[in-house]
């Protein structure tokens, strides 16, 4: 089976990639770069800029794909693109979506995929249910062969809390130094990570699948985690113990918004605030034997160590130190 990534090389679509070569897929990346991550030593590069049309044109010019997959992929204008480039040249596109495009706020704590789309708290998960009315209408009106996955929180070389770290290391910097991190209402509120890996095992099963054209998925742990426990088992793969101040949601974003970070509206009120629990029997339904292994305390682990591998990666993204900063001083009157 001949696979195409866009991207394929990030927090979610490495593992893909990892897994997709395991399983014996000719797997082509598409990206700007080289392919210098371990694992992926396999895979073709395709070297051109998404954002440049034409040069993804000339990239693939003669080529066809079993598969096409963009993990790259945010706006209408973004899938209409790949619409017209890869019409004719794929059996399968498969689009990555978000599971932060589901109801907000939610009439029922368990999604399944169902659940409405509509998110009026966060412009990102809005263009993302855009792009999927956009590819569900070249599916309707043209045959054009659309799956969409929907990721919720999944991580690997990510920190996955709601406030204080993504990309980088400030959150775990913070706890090693007993400073309070900020946790959202009274920590209650369920949520469910996935590690990357487990992700890969539901994604790369949809790949090639016929029964999947024109069907939606969302793929996650099974494992649910209240944000509390989520932040203490940062800590405790840290070796330490999370000194948690619990702060209302509205006012971690007014702080937030005084700072001009505007988006943790949409990133807390759109997403994190509410209590979230995933049905996963479609995607067990249509890749049998799909069940995420890793918990959330293990994986965790993982991440920590790979960010302290190297020291250029336990970087502080200095905005999410002021936010946590400016949320203490405003709470407690300590800095």
């Amino acid at each position: 089976m001949r696979v195409l990534f866009i991207g394929g090389t990030g927090n979610i679509s490495t593992a893909c990639s990892r897994l997709a070569l395991r399983n014996g897929i000719e797997l082509f990346l598409l990206n700007r770069g080289n392919i210098t991550k371990p694992g992926l030593a396999g895979a073709v590069s395709i070297k051109a800029d998404y954002h440049k049309p034409e040069e993804v044109i000339k990239a693939i010019k003669g080529m066809s794909f079993d598969v096409v997959a963009n993990f790259i992929a945010f706006t209408p204008e973004d899938v209409q693109k790949d619409i017209d480039i890869f019409r004719g040249r794929t059996k399968q596109y498969v689009f990555i979506s978000s599971a932060s495009a589901y109801q907000k706020p939610q009439s029922h704590y368990l999604i399944t995929e169902s659940t409405p789309l509509a998110n009026p708290f966060w412009d990102y998960s809005r263009d993302k249910i855009a792009c999927e009315e956009t590819l569900m209408r070249a599916y309707r009106e043209e045959g054009f062969p659309v799956t969409i996955v929907r990721p919720s929180h999944t991580y690997d070389t990510v920190i996955p809390v709601a406030v204080g770290s993504w990309e980088d290391y400030t959150i775990v910097d913070r706890m090693k130094k007993g400073l309070p991190v900020i946790v959202h209402g009274d920590g209650s509120s369920l949520w469910t990570v996935t590690h990357s890996d487990d992700f890969a095992k539901g994604f790369t099963g949809l790949l090639g699948h016929q029964q999947a054209i024109g069907q939606s998925f969302h793929i996650t742990s099974d494992e649910v985690l209240n944000w509390n426990q989520i932040y203490e088992a940062v800590a405790e793969a840290a070796g330490v113990k999370a000194n948690i101040l619990h702060v209302s949601s509205d006012t971690i974003c007014r702080i937030a918004d005084q700072l001009g970070m505007d988006w943790m509206r949409g990133n807390l009120i759109g997403d994190k605030s509410a209590s979230v629990v995933f049905d996963n029997s479609k995607i067990k339904r249509f890749v049998p034997g799909f069940v995420a292994t890793i918990p959330f305390r293990q994986g965790i682990e993982r991440t920590i160590r790979w960010f302290e591998e190297k020291p250029e990666r336990m970087a502080i993204e200095e905005n999410n130190r002021k936010l946590m900063d400016a949320i203490v001083k405003n709470v407690s009157g300590t800095a």
